[in-house]
C-alpha cells in the first residue's frame, strides 16, 4: 500500500517488553504500509553484540549510502541497528538527533519507531529536553569503578526518579544521570523535560499475558545459549573490548561473561539471564503502563485498523 500523503511527522511506535513480538508485528505492518523501520533499541545499535540482542538478520542494499541505514528485510529498510562499535558512545541525544533526521528525510515513507527502550520512545515523542551537560572524565573513571548495585544506591540519593527509571543494569545511563546530577547540583530527572512535539505518534503495545511473555523469554534464553551466545561473547573479549564497557554490561553479556571467568557454570548462567530478562520484561511493562496514550493490542488485525485509521487522517 502506498501513502499519497506526507507521513515523516506521524510516526507510528511499536513497543512492548522482550520477547512480546515487536519486531515481527512491525515488519508486517511496513510491508502493508510502505514503510521503513527504526530500531528503538539501545542495544542493537552496537555491531557484534547479534545473538544477545536478538538482531534481526539484515541485508544491505548496494544503492543505499543514507545515514544510519543499517540493511533491509524483506525489502524494509531498517536504521540504527549495528551503527557503532561496542567501544564507542552514542547518547540519548545522539539517538533523538538521529531519529528526527531519518523520519523528516523521507515524506513518503510511513516510518515505524521500534523496540523497547521507554527512553529511547519517550525521546522522540515527547521531544525530550536532554541536558547539555559536557562529560567529566575523572568522574567517570572514579564512577566506573563502582559495580552497578553501588551506582544504583549512589543515584537513589541524588534522583530517586532517575533511579527508578533506569535500567540498573545499564551503567552507561547510570554513570550519565549521576554525572549530570553532581554537576549540575540538581536531579538528573528534573532537567530531563518534555518539549513542543515535532512529531505526531501513534503508540501501539503488544498485549501478551505475563505466562506466555515469561514462557516465551525462557525459549529464547535457550535459543541464544544454543545458537552461540557463549562464542559471541568470547569472540567480543579477544577483540579487546573490556568487559565493563557499557555495551556488555546488559543482561545475556554479563552472565557469560561470568561463565567464561569460571564464577558459575554455563547452566546456572542460562538461568540468570532468564531470571534477569523477565525481570526487565516486567520493568518495561511498568514504564509502558504509565503512559495512557499507548493503544494496547493482542494481534495484527488490531494493530493494522489502529495503523490504517492513523495515516488516513
Amino acid at each position: 500500500m502506498q501513502n499519497n500523503n506526507s507521513q515523516s511527522k506521524k510516526p507510528i511506535v511499536i513497543l512492548g517488553p522482550t520477547a512480546s513480538g515487536k519486531t515481527g508485528l512491525a515488519l508486517k505492518l511496513a510491508r502493508k504500509f510502505d514503510g521503513q523501520i527504526i530500531s528503538a533499541d539501545s542495544r542493537q545499535i552496537y555491531r557484534g553484540l547479534d545473538i544477545g540482542t536478538d538482531k534481526i538478520k539484515l541485508t544491505l542494499l548496494d544503492n543505499s549510502e543514507k545515514k544510519y541505514y543499517s540493511g533491509a528485510v524483506n525489502n524494509v529498510p531498517h536504521y540504527l541497528i549495528d551503527i557503532i562499535d561496542p567501544d564507542k558512545e552514542f547518547t540519548l541525544s545522539d539517538y533523538q538527533r538521529a531519529v528526527f533526521k531519518i523520519i523528516e528525510s523521507e515524506p513518503q515513507k510511513t516510518n515505524f519507531l521500534v523496540g523497547g527502550t521507554g527512553l529511547y520512545i519517550s525521546a522522540i515523542v515527547d521531544n525530550l529536553q536532554i541536558p547539555a551537560v559536557a562529560p567529566d572524565k575523572k568522574l567517570r573513571q572514579k564512577l566506573e569503578k563502582k559495580s552497578e548495585v553501588e551506582l544504583v544506591a549512589k543515584l537513589q540519593k541524588l534522583d530517586p526518579v532517575s533511579a527508578q527509571k533506569i535500567d540498573p543494569q545499564n551503567r552507561r545511563r547510570l554513570i550519565r544521570a549521576i554525572e549530570v546530577c553532581q554537576i549540575t547540583g540538581q536531579p538528573f530527572s528534573q532537567q530531563t523535560t518534555k518539549g513542543e512535539p515535532r512529531v505526531e505518534a501513534l503508540q501501539i503495545g503488544l498485549d501478551v499475558p505475563r505466562e506466555i511473555l515469561y514462557e516465551k523469554i525462557n525459549q529464547r534464553v535457550e535459543e541464544m545459549i544454543q545458537e552461540g551466545l557463549t562464542d559471541e561473547v568470547k569472540s567480543l573479549l579477544a577483540k579487546d573490548y573490556a568487559k565493563d564497557l557499557p555495551a556488555l554490561s546488559g543482561i545475556g553479556y554479563q552472565e557469560i561473561i561470568s561463565h567464561l571467568e569460571k564464577e558459575i557454570s554455563l547452566e546456572e548462567a542460562t538461568e540468570l539471564i532468564k531470571k534477569n530478562t523477565r525481570h526487565y520484561a516486567k520493568k518495561q511493562l511498568t514504564w509502558f503502563k504509565r503512559d495512557k496514550r499507548i493503544r494496547w493490542v493482542k494481534n495484527y488485525q488490531e494493530a493494522e485498523k489502529l495503523v490504517k485509521n492513523f495515516i488516513s487522517w
